[in-house]
């Protein structure tokens, strides 16, 4: 076994964790969205602001930094595909940072000083409409790492455009009202 493997091991690894765990806690806000039930969705969505700083950011900054070390020593910088995934990565890393961190932290104390309120809800809301657009961006980082599309992958391309659109679309449209239930 060579470095290079073992660099490549840990970066998808990382890469798993970071992706798999957003999606996961992403697809338990869906769930409880779809079923009416609005303690799951903001559990899953507060979670997700409490996790960003100890659990995603690091596990991305790790991804990150083997995919660097990698192009660094053997791939280089140059091809298309490492510059789709850096600026994907990018994309990614921004949404969780600036968005999902802070939202998330903001809304747990806000449901802890007041409780579930409609200025709550709609921070879930919006969480979970960006989470569309950066779960579909995360989609194209995936592609572009398994594919390695080149210029003259037109096809390629063109379907990692189209997921993009089509999650900025679900992001921007066709978001589902939860109400608080009066009990």
């Amino acid at each position: 076994m060579d470095l290079y493997s073992i660099v490549k091991f840990f970066h998808i690894v990382s890469a798993i964790l970071w992706v798999g765990g957003g999606f996961v806690l992403f697809l338990l806000g869906m769930l409880a969205e779809r079923g009416g039930n609005i303690e799951d969705k903001l559990w899953a969505i507060r979670a997700s602001g409490q996790l960003g700083g100890r659990f995603f950011a690091p596990l991305s900054m790790l991804t990150l930094l083997f995919g660097l070390v990698m192009c660094g020593f053997w791939v280089g910088f140059s091809e298309l595909w490492i510059v789709i995934g850096l600026a994907g990565y990018a994309t990614t890393f921004s949404i969780g940072m600036f968005i999902f961190k802070p939202t998330g932290e903001r809304m747990g104390a806000m449901i802890a000083a007041e409780g579930i309120t409609p200025a709550a809800l709609a921070m879930a809301q919006r969480m979970m409409s960006v989470a569309r657009f950066d779960y579909a961006a995360m989609l194209v980082v995936i592609a572009d790492m398994v594919l390695k599309p080149t210029v003259h992958d037109i096809g390629i391309l063109a379907g990692m455009l189209l997921v993009l659109v089509a999650g900025a679309t679900l992001a921007l449209g066709g978001n589902r009202r939860l109400e608080a239930i009066a009990a």
